[in-house]
């Protein structure tokens, strides 16, 4: 199967310049639903542009499918719910994707956060020359809305530049775009998590992008879903995207880490325990369990969370025993370097960086082939075209 749709043919293209499909994931988003339908019926109506909107729903059980079945009496709307978990706007997406009518596409918020009216430019520049157009926040031109506060514009211009290695584009981070159904890679190939579903397919498709400035307005009605659950999703995300494109490199520097944060975990641990009034010995055999289990949980989490899952417990004590494999070498090296060789014995601490390097590649390369190793198979079912 190749790894991108069909790509448009100019026979098709003539057809279907003046078809579109808006696809919207909704959650509890009744109190915008007819605002948003009426502004994009407004700013269409004269475009010569056949459109339909598929609002896709994670079972909001709000009266949204009410809202929706009285406006498509008399527009070209209609309302897909899901009723399976989990709650993903990034599924939610997909699945608009797979049962839209059109090739062309546009994917928005329901919040009115993007406005409508800018719909028929994005579809203006979406030419041969790029795969997406995406209606940017960050692009010469584009504005943000003046009520965000310092913290929420500061959290967003980070999430935008970890992004950055990822794709060439000013708002990579953008929610609001235009694409072909085309050109995007095969549905059952995407891997999101959470809301951010224009990086994921462009890193994944590795599709040109075009910017258009946009306003962007903050919601009037409703409540905004962002917390910090999102926000750790936007992290394994990320984790995940930074994997597909660098591949074993962003493996083992996200192994690193992980490891780093379980050094701090265990040394806190074992100094922790020495203030409670244990001895140093015994302080440090409790304090490798909390260290071990977070870097176990991490890595199955991140480094290697799009592989199969085995039952935990047994995951779990793979890791363990690798984790105490590594720390075997780890000071064994050191022992033998500094016991047997001379230029060691006066360098120890050479000795100890290079027994923590060979303890860590062999961790590596145990959690990768043996702990969480791939299997046939592994990728989670997504939902296909």
């Amino acid at each position: 199967m190749n790894d991108k749709q069909d790509a448009p043919n100019d026979l098709d293209n003539s057809i279907r310049l003046q078809e579109v499909s808006i696809i919207v994931p909704t959650f509890r988003e009744a109190a915008n639903i007819p605002r948003l339908v009426e502004r994009i019926h407004a700013a269409l109506s004269d475009s010569g542009i056949s459109w339909e909107l598929l609002l896709v729903d994670d079972n909001s059980e709000d009266g949204s499918e009410a809202v929706v079945a009285e406006l498509a009496g008399r527009l070209p709307v209609r309302m897909v719910t899901r009723r399976q978990p989990p709650r993903d706007l990034s599924l939610s997406v997909i699945e608009g994707i797979r049962l839209c009518r059109f090739d062309r596409l546009v994917v928005m918020d329901a919040d009115l956060s993007h406005p409508p009216e800018r719909i028929a430019d994005l579809l203006a520049a979406l030419d041969g020359d790029c795969d997406m157009v995406i209606g940017s926040r960050y692009a010469p031109g584009g504005l943000i809305d003046q009520t965000w506060s310092p913290w929420r514009l500061l959290n967003s211009r980070v999430a935008t530049s970890m992004a950055f290695p990822l794709v060439s584009c000013a708002d990579p981070m953008a929610g609001f775009f235009a694409t072909d159904r085309r050109v995007l890679p095969v549905l059952q190939t995407l891997q999101p998590i959470g809301y951010k579903i224009a990086l994921e397919l462009m890193v994944r498709g590795q599709l040109r992008v075009k910017e258009l400035p946009i306003d962007f307005r903050d919601r009037r009605l409703g409540s905004s879903k962002m917390n910090w659950r999102q926000q750790l999703k936007f992290l394994r995300h990320l984790c995940r995207l930074y994997l597909f494109k660098f591949g074993w490199m962003a493996r083992a520097l996200c192994f690193g880490l992980v490891g780093a944060s379980g050094l701090v975990i265990d040394i806190a641990g074992y100094l922790g325990l020495q203030w409670i009034g244990l001895e140093h010995r015994l302080a440090r055999f409790l304090s490798f369990w909390p260290a071990v289990t977070w870097n176990w949980r991490l890595n199955r989490s991140l480094t290697f969370g799009e592989r199969h899952r085995e039952p935990r417990v047994r995951q779990w004590g793979k890791f363990v025993a690798s984790s105490l494999l590594g720390l075997t070498l780890n000071v064994g090296s050191y022992t033998v370097l500094t016991s047997l060789v001379d230029f060691f014995a006066s360098r120890r601490l050479l000795a100890l960086l290079l027994g923590v390097v060979l303890g860590t590649l062999v961790n590596f390369l145990l959690a990768n082939f043996y702990v969480y190793r791939l299997h046939s198979g592994t990728l989670k079912k997504r939902t296909s075209r």
